[in-house]
């Protein structure tokens, strides 16, 4: 039986660590045995307290948005400097390039590109794509009308299971985030990548669930105000790939198990319930179980160290229950959106390779 249509999760998605030199016109090559032409980039210092940088190729590689607060997007030839296509090429900037810090990057790709009008109430605006149907991502650039039932074409052909909207020029904004787990009526709710807030009841998506076509913002509020230009990053799930889940911690060494279908090579976790920061895990900084580099996504802290989660042939599962990092407190409930290092069963019906 068919179990998934990405045998190589590599052709979409790759992470990749690196130490800075400060210098220009610095090129990454991703490792592995695929090469990808990324259209986002995710950036955060290992060694040194940056910022989580996110760069895209629908906006274009040197404009800068930061994961950590809500500040606009900042335009300069010092950021990065290309998407390439076995990798990417970074300018002078501290923040990505430190000379002898080291850095990791999560990288997606889209791919297909094109244009539109919005739709919805109010005046239509254009918009702008890049997307993959097969990895379940897209990205889209638009501009605010300020009213209610404005709708953002995602082209992904699928429902999303989460997304962000972040302003780019305008009024400063946080990362109104949706995940369809957050709660038994997630489009009245958001999560902010910037905050370590909890699910906050919240009218950003004018408590209409996206569908397999639209997200739904609502009127002059911080995704949708008057001539303010915004960028979406959009994800649906594909089976043995991507999974975008819930689950309830237990507080104990021997935690809670999560099936995913498929060995992690990244999870972002978000607790629910309190205040909780954005933890980030990947295969990369720590190629062996267990995973215990800790960096936050919505903190410039460097990386620190927390015994957290084994990965697994088919899933993650919890080993330990407090302390920096802290991903499974007994009785709180997160949310998670993980890619694939290798699906448990491809797209013959043979096994993966997974480790």
């Amino acid at each position: 039986m068919a179990y998934t249509t990405i045998d190589n999760p590599e052709l979409y998605f790759q992470c990749k660590i690196y130490t800075g030199n400060g210098s220009n016109n610095n090129a990454k090559t991703f490792d592995g045995d695929e090469n990808m032409q990324p259209d986002m980039v995710w950036i955060k210092g290992r060694s040194v307290a940056e910022n989580g940088h996110i760069f895209d190729s629908v906006r274009g590689a040197n404009k800068r948005l930061l994961s950590v607060d809500y500040s606009q997007e900042f335009d300069d030839a010092s950021n990065l400097q290309s998407f390439d296509s076995d990798g990417f090429t970074l300018g002078t900037a501290d923040g990505i390039n430190k000379n002898t810090a080291t850095f990791v990057c999560w990288a997606w790709k889209a791919g297909t590109t094109g244009s539109g009008t919005t739709t919805g109430s109010g005046t239509g605006q254009s918009y702008s794509y890049s997307v993959s149907t097969t990895a379940g991502f897209s990205i889209m650039t638009y501009t605010g009308n300020g009213t209610a039932n404005h709708t953002i074409p995602h082209h992904l052909g699928a429902v999303p299971k989460m997304f962000w909207v972040k302003i780019r020029s305008g009024d400063n904004n946080n990362w109104g985030t949706y995940h369809h787990r957050s709660n038994a009526n997630p489009e009245q709710y958001a999560l902010y990548l910037d905050s370590n807030s909890a699910a906050t009841d919240d009218i950003f998506m004018n408590d209409v669930a996206p569908t397999s076509s639209v997200i739904n913002l609502s009127g002059g509020n911080y995704g949708n105000v008057n001539t303010n230009t915004y960028v979406s990053h959009c994800w649906s799930e594909v089976q043995g790939y991507s999974k975008f889940g819930k689950y309830v911690g237990n507080g104990s060494a021997d935690g809670t198990y999560v099936y995913t279908g498929f060995r992690p090579a990244f999870v972002l976790f978000k607790g629910l319930n309190s205040n909780r920061e954005w933890i980030l895990a990947d295969n990369k900084r720590d190629p062996i179980n267990e995973v215990d580099a800790v960096l936050y996504g919505n903190t410039n802290d460097a990386e620190g160290d927390s015994d957290m989660v084994d990965f697994l042939s088919n899933g993650f599962k919890f080993i330990h229950a407090s302390g920096p990092g802290t991903i499974n407190t007994s009785g709180e409930t997160y949310v998670y959106m993980a890619f694939a290092e290798q699906p448990l069963v491809n797209s013959n019906g043979v096994p993966g390779n997974a480790r």
